[in-house]
């Protein structure tokens, strides 16, 4: 079971902010699926062959998996550099784990995620 949703909303309110701002962690900008707004969410961008690939501790069905699934599209914001992202899909754990370089940390099995998100890089 991925980690608890109240946990998100704490995590939502009180981490997040300062670590956008800080501009230290990487940070997936997306746009709301019915509202429209654009938001920004902090989370590990692990690089992979042709795009990234990113973990959803809270499951796929977050509401900045199931953003950028309907906009189709995201930006990542890393290292001060802006990526345009494309082709979001949802990957199983044998895909992602074969795509993730053998030094990033496999998130514990104790959360049974099976989804992972995968997005192409379209920036040229």
């Amino acid at each position: 079971m991925p980690m608890p949703r109240w946990f998100a909303h704490v995590n939502k309110r009180v981490f997040n902010p300062p670590a956008i701002a800080g501009g230290k962690r990487p940070v997936l900008i997306h746009v709301g699926r019915v509202s429209g707004a654009t938001y920004r969410t902090p989370l590990d961008a692990h690089p992979v062959d042709g795009g990234y690939l990113f973990i959803p501790v809270y499951g796929s069905d977050s509401d900045w998996v199931r953003n950028i699934l309907a906009a189709g599209t995201a930006r990542l914001r890393v290292d001060g550099t802006e990526l345009d992202l494309a082709a979001p899909r949802l990957v199983g754990a044998e895909e992602a784990f074969r795509a993730l370089a053998d030094d990033v940390a496999r998130p514990p099995k104790l959360l049974r995620i099976n989804e992972f998100l995968r997005m192409d890089s379209a920036t040229s």
